[in-house]
């Protein structure tokens, strides 16, 4: 639900001003109302402080100055050069720079040369080594400029430069390398230790003066500055609090509910469980305040959309698990631990009542053999309607999807009637029993009366009416009305055919998760078969960890997405949402 808020106007003394914005920031329930962006943020001081808190935020996520880390980087990228310099001195074995040069010193001249093994000569030079298909020799004093015949050599062969040192010696630099990259983590520890905590207090003490200066930007000058005019509001559980702090300050203020046109901050106020989907409410909009907070009506739908889609009892039990670990190990994250048991159970009770456990077709137990009969498959309960024969998931994902938007339909009825009246629902109204109504002779159409049946004929006619004439109570002329109501129903009936069908896919996810985790399961006791039974077990436990773990990815991914879909499209559509409210943030410290 969305909480009740009181507005507050407050006129106040220039010279009071300051101290009074202390009190309300001391008391920390006023959301007071801030200018448009545009009007404010060309502030030089704002601009300025929104820089330094830029600046502590950079370093606070970095951990550490610029200097320190370039000096780290350094390190190790002469660490990475070193070992890629070792990784090309190897082929030439352990050899001693310094007598290379002695050799150069005597007249000798030792070249480097590489070429394919396949073309090697032995008259090229001397062999050092062989890799990957490729020879490494050297060719010594000069011969190549008294050799008759080189041109082989020069033609087959790639001459490459003289490594500079040894692998040896590149890894001995690589260690020692590796003591400075110690010496400079010390240092930045060193500097963490003594700057974090005082970083994290300028940042406080930094965004405390950007609230405290966008209010007093978004404060009106009355009576050539005598006077400073500000609204804010406060949560009707806070009221009393607030009111007693100003029974005793210098101000005066008016208290009054708010008006349609104002912008209402929003403060959602749900129970245990309905708490735990507002971070879904949040990613999409929050409602406005003339609004009825949608949270509590999606949840119930959004867990069983979430156990569709996943649709393994297996799956299930691995997010259970994974929920009551972040409980008891992450107490910051325990909201989120309980969203996770209450996904999993019902993952869990879908995949059970639909015979699938991590890709295992319960029906095919020969222990379940007794108790097969109650799995909803196909096998057990195939629905037969309009001449052909469905499985029962299917069936059910369209009843559930046109159960929820009948459920929309009347949360937007309920929404528009609580706040501008029933006439202006009247026409949501009219199509929410019509098509009740259109459903009820559809189930029962082989055992109505004549009465029944007639009653279902005025009911629709009474509908088409307010729908045809009453699509908008505020146009007089009835041919514009006339023409809305057609333009209504057409968008009313596509609409309506796109959005069931979209809920198949809640059971189209679910069995192709089903069947891909089975296929798993057959090729991973397939490999394992081929083998003798001592090593057979390896490459099956290989295949079904890999196997499970890639299709229970994807699945948890479809089974977080599309029920979000089905609730920001289907959903909110119907319901007639709005959005568009801003966050309760109190000016507090």
């Amino acid at each position: 639900m969305i909480t009740q808020m009181k507005k507050y106007t407050f006129l106040v003394f220039h010279r009071d001003y300051e101290p009074f914005l202390t009190q309300l920031r001391d008391l920390g329930v006023v959301h007071i109302t801030q200018k448009a962006a545009g009007l404010i943020e060309d502030d030089e001081q704002l601009q300025a402080a929104l820089q330094h808190e830029d600046e502590l935020r950079r370093l606070l996520k970095q951990g550490a100055p610029d200097q320190l880390l370039a000096e780290r980087a350094n390190i190790e990228q002469s660490i990475a050069d070193a070992k890629q310099a070792a990784s090309q001195a190897a082929v030439w074995g352990d050899f001693d720079p310094a007598r290379i040069l002695q050799l150069k010193e005597a007249g000798y001249t030792l070249r480097f040369f590489t070429c394919s093994t396949s073309v090697f000569q032995e008259e090229w030079g001397i062999k050092v080594s062989e890799k990957e298909g490729k020879t490494y020799f050297v060719n010594l004093d000069n011969s190549i400029s008294r050799n008759v015949d080189n041109s082989d050599l020069l033609e087959k062969a790639t001459e490459i430069p003289q490594p500079e040192k040894s692998a040896t010696q590149y890894m001995q630099e690589v260690e020692n390398l590796k003591g400075l990259l110690a010496a400079a983590n010390a240092r930045i520890e060193a500097w963490q230790i003594a700057n974090i905590e005082d970083l994290k207090a300028q940042l406080k003490e930094a965004r405390q003066n950007i609230d405290w200066q966008r209010v007093t930007l978004s404060t009106d000058k009355l009576a050539e500055g005598s006077l400073c005019l500000f609204e804010g509001f406060c949560p009707i559980d806070k009221e009393a609090e607030l009111n007693a702090m100003l029974a005793k300050a210098e101000v005066y203020y008016e208290e009054t509910d708010p008006e349609k046109e104002d912008e209402v901050p929003i403060q959602l106020k749900n129970n245990f469980y309905t708490r735990l989907f507002e971070p879904i409410t949040r990613l999409y909009s929050l409602p406005n305040y003339a609004e009825i907070d949608p949270t509590p009506f999606f949840a119930p739908f959004f867990m069983l959309f979430f156990g569709l889609c996943l649709g393994d009892g297996g799956y299930g039990l691995l997010i259970l698990l994974a929920g009551i670990a972040v409980i008891l190990k992450a107490p910051k994250m325990k909201e989120w631990g309980w969203l996770g048991v209450f996904m999993g159970l019902t993952t869990m009770v879908v995949g059970i009542l639909t015979g699938m456990f991590f890709g295992i077709n319960l029906e095919e137990v020969a222990f379940l053999a007794p108790v097969k009969q109650y799995f909803i498959t196909e096998t057990n309960a195939t629905v037969h309607f309009m001449g052909g024969s469905y499985h029962p998931m299917m069936v059910f994902s369209i009843l559930i999807g046109i159960f929820q938007i009948l459920f929309a339909m009347g949360f937007k009825v309920v929404k528009i009637t609580l706040r501008d009246g029933f006439k202006y629902a009247a026409y949501d109204c009219a199509w929410l029993v019509a098509l009740v109504t259109l459903i009820v002779w559809a189930a029962t159409a082989s055992s109505l009366s004549t009465i029944g049946l007639y009653s279902i004929y005025a009911i629709l006619g009474i509908c088409a009416l307010f729908i045809l004439f009453y699509s908008n109570p505020d146009r007089k002329i009835l041919l514009v009305n006339i023409g809305g109501g057609l333009w209504g129903t057409y968008n009313m009936v596509s609409g309506l055919l796109g959005d069931v069908l979209s809920y198949i896919r809640l059971f189209a996810l679910g069995l192709a998760g089903g069947i891909l985790g089975n296929v798993f399961n057959a090729l991973a006791l397939q490999a394992g078969g081929a083998l003798p039974g001592w090593i057979g077990w390896l490459p099956t436990l290989l295949i079904m960890v890999f196997g499970h773990a890639l299709n229970f990815a994807l699945c948890l991914i479809s089974s977080v997405v599309h029920p979000m879909r089905l609730t920001f499209v289907e959903f909110y559509k119907n319901a007639g949402f709005e959005g568009g409210g801003k966050e309760y943030k109190p000016f507090k410290k």
